[in-house]
């Protein structure tokens, strides 16, 4: 009880310190914001509203249409820029404040973490919706379990110790389950493989058996489960345990490919993650180690994008200060591997959206929809390249970036 009563002190009174330190720009409740003259991207279709006029209203979107903007109400002239849904990150690792800032201001308005230290994204999660900290929608995965918990899992809560040995049967499967479950997570997420970087990324390391009681578990409570894969056993095994993604499926044959498809379930192969790490791993034996990898991904995108299964963008990745992967380089790594332009733009839109079960919120620009857009300088159906550079940016209805008329400041100035 005391511990949750300091904890709880601390939470408020960062809170109120991040509140006043990163106000965003925003309107008054109930008072419209209004985006005129912009191109608004259909991604249902990939059709295109000319000279469109975008109402929203207390973090909602209230109008898409070319009507007149309404007299006396703020305005953004977006002077023919394209405006689309702000992106979702399927796959990250962010648990700090800096980062989730980070992660905003790139355009990605939503994310589902794939694991981090101490249950910080839960933390994390509250903050943002509380409005004392800007950031994407999080959605928090916790500890990532695997067969063999970090140190710092039974510190932060010494109910694991009977863990500390390993978990390797259903029935400690089943209690690391629970008590991630009980810390308020969005998602599970397993390692059902040892990691790319280390190890052997293609031993399998819980069996199907034990990931189904994870999905069992999850399930009671309303939790889906996403299951890091290599090999192409432990995928099909994800599969059938009844998991809602698997991610990297690095190894997988044609067979389990189709697997997937029939049974519906999402692909997140991280591309771009793992083409950095053949490019700036300092780690000279985990870069040797990525090369092969891969070019075995590439060909397992390539198979599951010709075979219709649903895929979605993630960057794997903290954005960390250092960090220049981004959701458009996944968009980008999709196309060159066989998607239509509008395909690769869903995957980090509406099927994101449709994975995270949030299709009826975020993922299109529609009436009743969550207030998150993004304005890019350009059509990225065309250009994909775009997205790397939003000039606006808004979250839940407040503007976080806005850089649609630099020019005409640059004119004031002179």
């Amino acid at each position: 009880m005391l511990r949750s009563t300091v904890a709880a002190f601390f939470l408020v009174g960062l809170a109120v310190c991040l509140a006043q330190a990163q106000a965003p720009e925003g309107v008054p409740p109930n008072e419209p914001l209004v985006l005129i003259n912009g191109n608004v991207v259909n991604v249902r279709n990939g059709t295109i509203m000319a000279g469109a006029t975008v109402v929203l209203r207390n973090g909602k979107i209230e109008s898409v249409g070319t009507a007149a903007a309404p007299a006396g109400v703020r305005t953004i002239d977006l002077k023919g820029k394209y405006v689309l849904p702000g992106l979702i990150d399927a796959h990250a690792h962010v648990e700090t404040v800096a980062t989730a800032r980070r992660a905003l201001e790139s355009g990605v308005t939503t994310l589902r973490n794939a694991g981090v230290n101490a249950w910080y994204d839960v933390g994390l999660r509250e903050l943002v919706r509380s409005g004392a900290i800007m950031g994407p929608e999080v959605l928090a995965a916790g500890y990532w379990i695997r067969s063999r918990l970090p140190e710092g899992a039974f510190l932060t809560d010494p109910v694991l110790a009977p863990l500390m040995p390993g978990i390797e049967s259903v029935e400690a499967m089943r209690q690391a389950v629970r008590v991630t479950l009980n810390h308020g997570v969005d998602w599970i997420k397993l390692f059902a493989t040892e990691a790319g970087g280390s190890g052997d990324p293609r031993r399998q390391v819980f069996t199907e058996a034990e990931i189904r009681a994870a999905v069992e578990e999850g399930a009671a409570k309303g939790v889906a489960v996403q299951v890091h894969a290599h090999s192409d056993e432990a995928a099909a095994a994800a599969v059938r345990a009844g998991a809602r993604s698997v991610e990297h499926g690095t190894y997988m044959t044609e067979a389990t490919i189709a697997l997937i498809k029939d049974k519906g379930i999402y692909l997140v192969p991280t591309h771009a993650d793992f083409e950095r790490r053949t490019e700036e791993n300092e780690n000279v034996a985990a870069k040797l180690r990525y090369q092969p990898m891969t070019a075995r991904l590439e060909q397992t995108m390539r198979r599951a994008i010709k075979m219709g299964v649903k895929i979605v963008a993630g960057t794997d990745g903290a954005y960390a200060a250092n960090s220049v992967v981004r959701i458009p380089h996944e968009i980008a790594a999709f196309i060159r591997m066989g998607m239509t332009p509008l395909q690769a733009i869903q995957s980090a839109t509406l099927t994101a959206a449709e994975l995270l079960r949030l299709d009826k919120s975020i993922g299109v620009l529609e009436p009743g929809f969550e207030a998150d857009l993004i304005a890019v300088d350009g059509d990225p159906l065309e250009n994909s390249w775009v997205l790397q550079d939003p000039l606006l940016i808004i979250a839940n209805g407040r503007v976080v970036v806005n850089r649609t008329d630099l020019n005409r400041r640059m004119t004031e100035k002179q």
